[in-house]
């Protein structure tokens, strides 16, 4: 006779020790990215100390290295993409959930996803041709926000919609039979029920906006040392700079480009934990504790 209950609790412990091993393989690998890129940064670090995030001179023939402005150009170029791709995102995903009808939602969708796909490149060289010249934006901080709010919106857009999706049809249904507005509907159930998986959307946005490299140093202008305001200068951020000046680095320099990818990850966990906080308190005033 079979043990059925014995094979049941093999597969069990079989399955817990294979996703204990894979949890563990993904520890591993962030751990030896870490200690490596750490380790190569580490010259930098020693030489420049607390300068290197406070100067704003990137000098490779003076060994000066200043990661200020690549820091301002990355959050600045980041937070242009978010003011433009967040309203887009959401309107279109409340459209798309609670606007459209099913025969004009599904090809919107196949659209977005669709536009996730498109590689980089694509998006920079587009903005060169287009943004650039026609608009005469020229390669500046305004360009590569733009470009990099075109690029994050399926994401946003994608994620913001299944949230939506899963707030109860009766929570909506009973809004509305209580004379509520299709507006009122969505600002008293869908955007409440939605909000920390909504803000968990931007922020994946805001991650790879921040990490976007080939649209970025296309479009963003290269310049040294700009720390500004206005959208429309020219300017550099750290995935920009780190291929754009790679492939000539030696010795320190290297060890600075490789600095400049410890900051961007540093940066980007930091957000993430932000996110994961905001994300674990909305859950948890909506089950009241």
């Amino acid at each position: 006779m079979i043990d059925l209950a014995g094979k049941r609790a093999y597969g069990d412990r079989a399955f817990r020790g294979a996703s204990a091993v894979a949890a563990a393989m993904v520890l591993l690998i962030l751990g030896l990215i870490v200690v490596t890129m750490t380790r190569r940064a580490l010259p930098v670090f020693l030489d420049m100390g607390w300068r290197f995030f406070t100067t704003t001179r990137w000098a490779p023939p003076e060994d000066l290295y200043g990661a200020l402005p690549f820091v301002w150009g990355t959050a600045f170029t980041a937070a242009i993409a978010i003011v433009i791709a967040v309203p887009i995102s959401l309107g279109v995903a409340l459209f798309m959930t609670q606007v459209a009808p099913p025969r004009l939602a599904r090809p919107l969708i196949y659209v977005i996803d669709l536009l996730a796909g498109v590689p980089s490149v694509v998006f920079g060289l587009w903005g060169v041709l287009v943004l650039s010249q026609h608009f005469n934006l020229g390669r500046s901080f305004l360009t590569a926000g733009i470009i990099l709010a075109i690029m994050i919106i399926p994401i946003i857009t994608s994620l913001a919609r299944e949230v939506i999706d899963t707030t109860p049809v009766g929570d909506k249904e009973g809004a509305l039979a209580m004379g509520a507005t299709r507006w009122e509907m969505i600002s008293a159930t869908v955007l409440p029920h939605s909000k920390g998986g909504l803000v968990g959307a931007v922020m994946l946005g805001l991650g790879r906006a921040m990490g976007e490299t080939i649209a970025a140093a296309l479009v963003i202008g290269s310049a040294l040392g700009q720390i500004t305001l206005d959208v429309f200068s020219p300017g550099n951020s750290m995935p920009a700079v780190i291929a754009n000046e790679w492939g000539e680095a030696q010795d320190l320099h290297k060890s600075a480009l490789i600095a400049l990818a410890v900051t961007l990850f540093v940066i980007t966990i930091v957000v993430n934990l932000v996110a994961t906080g905001i994300v674990q308190r909305s859950v948890r005033r909506g089950q009241g504790t």
